[in-house]
């Protein structure tokens, strides 16, 4: 059925919603004005939820109250054939989640591609993304990424050879008491140099950016880590140790930030790279190269 067929009857519009990753006042007014509008709730814990809602200083419903249901892995199915009654009967469906995007790495998918399938509608309030707040602050070459979610707990292994020679940045979520492990199996699929960055709280706050080379950040995670946490990692370099003028400027960028000066990191990087240090010079303090050079 193409999305639009259902035109004639009247059907719900299953509404994805974005919360806070951590600060609640990142919350859009959209959002607040959607919560307090909704008559159905699909939350992935109902009591974060209404204890969000009351920090917000909203009522789930407005003054007639919502019906509010969980939605989380383990009823998922079971809970998307409900909502879709629901839907099909003419209710609005708001969806959300613990904390960003429903649907990202977190419960929503599957009733989005099957309201799609309907062709009931199907929008979305945006909110704050762990992904991208954690790419751009990573000081990692942000033109191009992906996203690959929390990485397999069997297999880990032949899964990171896989993504050895990914050209992209790669944007992780990890477990806080697997992040040493799998940062020192990165460490050995993808090199113990190649840099990553570990994000941790983000926006909360204790926020805290940890940067370097993926070994060097599995010996600091091996004292444990607290808190979400996303990991993002470098892209493999082309063949011959090429990099772009963008990926050479971010990385003299993301040692200095870590304290190193700005000559030790031209150097280093001009090193590592197998680049001239006057080109990393050049590129870092914004000096036309010489045509005739």
């Amino acid at each position: 059925m193409v999305e639009g067929d259902r035109t004639a009857e009247r059907v719900g519009t299953l509404t994805l919603a974005g919360l806070p990753i951590g600060n609640i006042e990142d919350a859009p007014p959209r959002l607040l004005r959607v919560l307090t509008e909704s008559r159905v709730i699909a939350a992935e814990d109902t009591r974060r939820l209404r204890q969000f809602a009351t920090r917000a200083g909203v009522r789930p419903g407005g003054a007639e109250g919502a019906r509010i249901v969980s939605y989380y892995d383990a009823n998922e199915s079971r809970r998307t054939e409900e909502l879709l009654t629901d839907l099909r009967e003419g209710r609005d469906v708001l969806v959300v989640t613990d904390a960003g995007m429903p649907g990202v790495s977190d419960p929503g998918y599957r009733l989005t591609a099957a309201c799609a399938a309907e062709g009931i509608p199907v929008t979305a309030v945006p909110g704050p993304s762990a992904v991208t707040t954690a790419l751009v602050v990573s000081g990692l070459p942000t033109d191009r990424f992906c996203f690959e979610g929390f990485p397999p707990r069997k297999g880990l292994s032949g899964y990171l050879t896989e993504l050895a020679g990914e050209r992209r940045t790669m944007v992780f979520f990890e477990s806080p008491h697997r992040v040493a492990a799998t940062l020192a199996a990165m460490a050995e699929a993808f090199g113990a140099d190649r840099r990553a960055a570990v994000c941790r709280e983000l926006t909360k706050t204790y926020e805290e950016v940890r940067r370097g080379g993926l070994a060097e950040l599995a010996v600091w995670a091996a004292d444990g880590v607290r808190g979400e946490v996303s990991v993002v990692v470098e892209g493999a370099r082309p063949a011959g140790g090429a990099a772009t003028d963008e990926e050479l400027i971010a990385a003299v960028a993301a040692l200095e930030e870590d304290g190193e000066r700005r000559k030790d990191a031209i150097a280093r990087v001009a090193k590592e790279v197998g680049v001239p240090k006057r080109r990393v010079y050049d590129l870092v303090h914004g000096i036309a190269a010489d045509d005739g050079e």
